[in-house]
């Protein structure tokens, strides 16, 4: 099979500048198009031949732009992911009362997953194939999340400051106010299903939210050190500072539990 010849950076430096704008338009139209259509189908159910004629272009254009669908899907998830990044990078609280800057953390991840559920839909697929695109992207590598940082000198000033627990780790927080955020709106229609109540509900959602900071609160305050609260002996070592048997060793299954299993079959017989 013939390979598609990539056009050479002196040949673009040679259009006029009306032509190089009106290219860049084209190829981020397409893209906008491709968003839509990956969130709502996933990289398997996403049709080439929809996106193009969404985009009311032919889709020898849209290889132009792209060379191949796993290379538009690429650039979808470093188009939804680059825009989190910039948002982030806006976010200054070296002013900010330390606890009070942790809860506008949660504010501004909780508002972004609100407003662009297209990033929610596009990483829970991302994530059914075990990141297989993600991995081949040589740009999301480098935009490095200041997160991390902003969070480690919040919980430091805080803990400093004595309002804030102590023995909490980045990291951990950061993915538990994600997941805090999330799983309530990418599940909203099953959890809404399930449990016969409407989650997507704007008086839901806000009740919600409500105690999701209270919880969040109750947690990060100081006087809530979690490592210092007595834990099941099955669970001890896995937050920091315990002591116990390997962390993750899994425990042995109640005899109890054997018996009424036994039990169970004799009765089926």
């Amino acid at each position: 099979m013939a390979t598609r010849k990539s056009v050479k950076p002196t040949a673009d430096k040679a259009k006029p500048p009306a032509v190089r704008r009106s290219a860049e338009q084209a190829r981020s139209h397409i893209l906008n198009i491709a968003i839509t259509e990956f969130a709502a189908k996933g990289f398997s159910g996403a049709r080439i031949d929809a996106i193009a004629k969404s985009a009311q272009t032919n889709i020898r254009m849209l290889y132009h732009y792209f060379g191949s669908k796993e290379n538009l899907y690429v650039a979808v998830l470093e188009t939804v992911i680059a825009e989190l990044r910039q948002e982030e990078l806006k976010l200054d609280f070296s002013d900010v009362e330390p606890l009070a800057g942790l809860m506008q953390m949660f504010d501004f991840i909780d508002r972004h997953f609100s407003e662009h559920h297209e990033l929610m839909s596009i990483l829970s697929s991302e994530n059914l194939d075990r990141a297989q695109y993600i991995k081949k992207s040589s740009l999301i590598p480098t935009v490095s999340s200041p997160v991390l940082t902003l969070l480690d000198s919040l919980l430091k000033r805080g803990v400093a400051a004595g309002s804030v627990a102590p023995g909490i780790d980045p990291l951990h927080l950061y993915v538990t106010l994600v997941a805090m955020a999330y799983y309530h709106k990418s599940n909203a229609h099953t959890l809404s299903y399930i449990f016969k109540r409407d989650l997507t509900e704007e008086k839901w959602q806000a009740e919600h939210r409500a105690q999701t900071d209270r919880m969040l609160l109750c947690f990060l305050r100081s006087g809530s050190d979690y490592a210092q609260i007595a834990m099941p002996a099955d669970r001890r070592g896995v937050l920091p500072g315990a002591s116990s048997p390997a962390v993750g060793k899994r425990p042995a299954r109640p005899v109890a539990a054997k018996v009424s299993v036994a039990k169970r079959q004799r009765a089926s017989k």
